[in-house]
């Protein structure tokens, strides 16, 4: 008996030479048939010209349009976009690559149970999560480090105070970051696993990041208030988790055009970055201009955060300094979400068969 691969909500029959749709068959003719069961036979790799010609048209000589016209109707019946695929990307020059998660199944099983490589299942969207929650806490353990080396008032070797003041940062914007990298990563995946829709990734980030940043917000007003008797005032919230979640959907929606994780994690860090600025221009904060209100409502704290102000030329916390600190944690926050989350995709892609 012939396996039959599933993807998405699509069947390929290899036995019965069909492609199906929620049970309903979709039209190929032959030589698009087996184009298309190579390409996911070969998911993950790069499938050549060559390859294709040896395989599909069986060494008869077509020319490169033939392969373009074949390429383009399967993706016409698959429902992909070129510019954006989400099951055959092109690599230029080269041939092309079957990107989507396929499971083997057996020909009574197929379709029968969600497997967790499927998008629309359960276990996928709790991994992908996961690891982007998993991924905005490493972001926030780094800025927690950077900020806590240069924001410490004396050395780390003389005695405790500065290595108090790492510590607490670190345990703070770690919090902040796996909450935030919760609510952005959980919107995307619950809201842009259909190739249709995942332009809605960018809407459901936003309204993850706009969800925690008005929790967290308004948890850290009443603890401060409740603690010092005093408002820190108006530290970073639901108008700058909306703007940041809406950067890194973005840039997940973008890098699912890239063929390696790296390079859509640094697309997710551009994204992240332009959504920093937009932050700092529009009169938001983030983490630093945060801690700074809070270094300021508190005058015997032992954080001073001129020592960054200062390798950017300014004296205390001024408009370069929040819009440069702004850009890097966007960007920083941005790609260690996206990137954890396209790793968390690969390995469930990879980990189908085994």
């Amino acid at each position: 008996m012939a396996e039959s691969f599933a993807f998405d909500q699509y069947v390929l029959d290899l036995d019965d030479r069909q492609l199906k749709k929620a049970g309903a068959a979709i039209e190929l003719n032959g030589r698009y048939f087996d184009a298309l069961a190579l390409l996911v036979k070969e998911r993950g790799k790069l499938v050549s010209k060559d390859r294709f010609l040896e395989t599909v048209w069986r060494g008869v000589p077509v020319t490169d349009e033939a392969l373009t016209q074949c390429v383009r109707t399967l993706r016409r019946q698959l429902g992909d976009d070129a510019a954006n695929p989400h099951f055959i990307a092109t690599v230029p020059k080269h041939g092309y690559r079957f990107i989507a998660p396929v499971v083997t199944v057996g020909e009574h099983s197929a379709g029968a149970l969600p497997h967790p490589a499927d998008p629309k299942s359960q276990p996928y969207r709790l991994v992908v999560g996961a690891a982007g929650t998993i991924g905005g806490g490493i972001a926030g353990f780094i800025g927690g480090l950077i900020y806590g080396f240069l924001g410490a008032s004396q050395p780390l070797q003389p005695g405790m105070g500065a290595a108090s003041v790492l510590l607490v940062l670190l345990c703070l914007t770690i919090l902040v970051a796996v909450l935030g990298g919760a609510g952005v990563s959980f919107g995307i995946v619950l809201s842009g696993t259909r190739p249709r829709f995942r332009r809605w990734a960018i809407l459901g980030g936003a309204l993850g990041g706009l969800l925690v940043g008005g929790f967290t917000k308004l948890l850290g007003l009443d603890a401060f208030s409740l603690l010092v008797g005093r408002s820190p005032g108006n530290i970073t919230g639901a108008f700058e988790g909306l703007i940041i979640g809406g950067g890194v959907g973005l840039g997940a929606f973008l890098a699912q055009r890239s063929t390696s994780i790296r390079r859509g994690a640094l697309v997710a860090a551009a994204c992240g970055a332009g959504a920093g600025l937009l932050v700092s221009f529009l009169g938001g904060r983030l983490m630093l201009g945060s801690l700074d209100l809070l270094a300021r409502q508190l005058p015997g704290s032992r954080l001073r955060l001129d020592n960054i102000s200062q390798l950017l030329g300014e004296t205390s916390v001024g408009p370069i300094t929040h819009a440069v600190t702004c850009a890097l944690e966007g960007a920083l926050f941005a790609g260690g979400v996206v990137g954890s989350m396209l790793t968390a995709r690969r390995e469930l892609g990879s980990r189908v068969d085994q």
